[in-house]
């Protein structure tokens, strides 16, 4: 039995135990370590947490929504994917255009005002809704900027052009797998204050060796609870359909984390979660009649025996 979330599981406890205590840019705080590293072998099954349900769902259509190089979040929405949800409605709510009951520091004031956090669960069902019947309210409020997607698929450049950094490296691996080169990074200095969140997972090399496809990633800014167990999926969704084009096999993701932290309002959940039994990893179905990264819907990639814990629930610091 493969037993995939074990390296998770340590850095949890090794922060619970270790952490440095430090404010940070939400107000929340947390419990943090720098510099920390996770390796998982994906010939052994595909590194969806078991020990709480992670809706592999929303992975999916949050990787497909980057490969697009897309940046608003009409598609996610589209896909019933709500995870970038509240950077889009703090532009809106922030904008000369918005009307509607004052929605400053909405993230905290949900947690501590039940009245207030109902009508900001209101206001944000309504601007959702808004953002998938109107292309051109979409167009102005639902996007975010030059996120992964446009990173990713349309650096760009002084000379005003674009780089496709994923058709790029596909491109490189098949001509020249022993490259160390094959990088794509979405940190570009010049966009950050643009930025709805400026890149937390900031760059990711590939690995040729023996016929196998290994992703190692640098993370600057790792949410432990919330957001790891999905960019550990994540990524190795993206190295299993790199390795699909590329004529390859899958080897490891490594995952390095730079502030990897626990925000002092999940250390409840995560203790929870570390005292129940993990169990075998799950299984990556992918249609076989597609070759081609760009070409994947949400059909065709799938999960198989996944039969997680129930999930935990927490809230998002904004």
């Amino acid at each position: 039995m493969a037993i995939l979330e074990t390296p998770y599981l340590q850095l949890a406890r090794t922060i619970l135990e270790r952490g440095h205590v430090k404010g940070d840019r939400t107000g929340t705080g947390t419990r943090s370590l720098f510099g920390y590293q996770m390796r998982f072998d994906l010939s052994k099954g595909f590194p969806l947490l078991t020990t709480k349900k992670v809706a592999f769902g929303l992975i999916k259509s949050e990787l497909l929504w980057f490969l697009r190089g897309d940046t608003n979040i009409r598609y996610l929405l589209q896909h019933n994917n709500h995870i970038w949800d509240e950077w889009a409605f703090k532009n809106w709510v922030e904008s000369s255009a918005y009307t509607g009951p004052e929605m400053h520091d909405f993230g905290h004031r949900a947690l501590k005002d039940a009245a207030f956090a109902a009508e900001y669960q209101k206001q944000k069902q309504d601007f959702c809704a808004r953002i998938l019947a109107d292309p051109s309210f979409a167009a102005k409020y639902g996007e975010l900027g030059d996120v992964y997607g446009a990173q990713w698929r349309h650096w760009k450049t002084r000379k005003g052009e674009t780089i496709d950094q994923i058709q790029n490296v596909i491109t490189n691996i098949k001509q020249n797998p022993n490259s160390r080169r094959l990088i794509v990074t979405a940190w570009n200095p010049e966009d950050v204050p643009a930025s709805a969140l400026p890149p937390c997972h900031t760059l990711f090399q590939f690995y040729v060796v023996d016929g196998k496809l290994s992703c190692q990633l640098y993370q600057r800014s790792a949410d432990v609870f919330l957001g790891v167990p999905f960019n550990i999926a994540s990524y190795a969704l993206l190295t299993h359909l790199i390795a699909r084009q590329t004529g390859l096999e899958v080897g490891e993701f490594v995952h390095t984390l730079g502030d990897a932290h626990l925000y002092n309002n999940h250390l409840e959940q995560i203790k929870k979660q570390l005292g129940r039994a993990p169990k075998e990893a799950p299984t990556l179905w992918l249609n076989p009649e597609k070759k081609n990264v760009f070409a994947f819907e949400m059909e065709d990639i799938k999960v198989l025996n996944y039969n997680p814990h129930p999930g935990i629930k927490a809230p998002v610091s904004v």
